[in-house]
């Protein structure tokens, strides 16, 4: 493709508007227009990014600006027919994560993809973070089977409750933020899973009907590894223990350490202060033969600067024609584990893949 990539941006909420931004300080794009539900909140952003057209809904913006691509950043439950409107449109597409609500969209967009010969990007911002490239890299040296324990645990009230409960009306903790991190359990692995079983609770009577704010999964991998991932949100929340990020091996671990803030802070999600590894192995005389490492990771990006980094591998997979193949299987691999989690909540068993 010659010349910039003229991207339209649907959503305008916390990452539509980080997204926009990054378009907007590229070369490689130019910003042709914001779709959004809610006209204050489109006219804010474009004001702040120099006043580009704005729409109501993705159609009206296709057949107004016939970009060359979307950026798709609106609730969970709309992202597959989005992506899959756009792609019709013959526009590349990136979409936020979860790609879809259920195994069988995701796979239809895959295929429509290749259909069209479109690229899709799912957002998955932890692929774009040196700290935990390097967290993964240093786990893969442990060893097999890994024990995998992870969390995020959200203290949320005011504007960031009722996000999470518009949140809640489609998709549970486990399954929303729970992707990103059995990806990262797969990337760590590269093994095929092969049961998932999960637990939840509904802390709240505000969610509606049949949803639980609390959820914790355990998923086993073929060459034996293990993964455990815990998610909740709401204003019951506790900031004690809620972000761990623990790698175990034959060899040893890997851990990161918290940098800091507190768990509704969105930078805090993705920030690391310190890579802590230990080496497992013993001496004759019973003790440590290393002492651990730790890796300072302090200087790293933020968020607005990895929503940055995103966009400059959706651009390079648009010019350069990327593969996107293995990336996209792995979108809907991961979506396959945390919609078996949300299964076993619902059904009270473990569900084999």
């Amino acid at each position: 493709m010659s010349g910039k990539v003229r991207v339209l941006v649907v959503g305008c909420g916390t990452m539509g508007s980080s997204h926009a931004r990054a378009y907007h300080r590229l070369d490689g794009f130019e910003l042709a227009g914001l779709a959004d539900v809610a006209p204050q909140r489109r006219a804010t952003l474009a004001a702040e990014l120099g006043g580009p057209p704005e729409f109501d809904n993705l159609g009206e913006a296709l057949e107004a600006l016939k970009p060359d691509a979307v950026s798709v950043n609106t609730w969970p439950d709309t992202h597959a027919e989005l992506t899959r409107q756009a792609l019709r449109a013959g526009a590349h597409v990136f979409v936020e994560k979860p790609l879809a609500e259920s195994v069988a969209d995701a796979e239809q967009v895959v295929e429509l993809a290749g259909k069209t010969g479109r690229k899709v990007v799912v957002g998955y911002i932890l692929r774009h973070h040196p700290a935990w490239a390097r967290f993964i890299e240093i786990a893969r040296t442990l060893g097999k089977p890994l024990v995998m324990r992870m969390n995020l645990n959200q203290q949320s009230a005011g504007p960031q409750w009722l996000a999470h409960k518009r949140l809640m009306d489609s998709l549970s903790p486990i399954v929303d933020c729970g992707v990103h991190y059995v990806d990262v359990m797969c990337q760590m692995t590269r093994s095929r899973p092969v049961r998932v079983q999960a637990i939840g609770a509904r802390l709240s009577d505000e969610l509606k009907p049949g949803m639980y704010n609390y959820g914790q999964l355990q998923v086993v991998f073929a060459d034996g590894s293990v993964g455990w991932y815990e998610a909740g949100w709401g204003p019951m929340m506790s900031e004690t223990a809620y972000f761990v990020k623990d790698v175990i091996g034959p060899g040893g671990s890997v851990s990161i350490v918290k940098a800091g803030g507190d768990s509704s802070d969105i930078d805090g999600h993705t920030q690391t202060g310190s890579i802590c590894i230990h080496h497992g192995e013993l001496g004759q005389a019973g003790r440590w033969v290393r002492q651990d490492e730790l890796i300072d990771t302090s200087d790293e990006p933020d968020h607005q600067q990895l929503c940055q980094r995103e966009q400059e591998f959706f651009l390079r997979a648009i010019g350069e024609d990327l593969d996107l193949s293995e990336h996209l299987a792995d979108a809907v691999n991961s979506l396959r584990i945390v919609l078996a989690a949300d299964e076993s909540v619902r059904a009270g068993r473990a569900v084999e893949l």
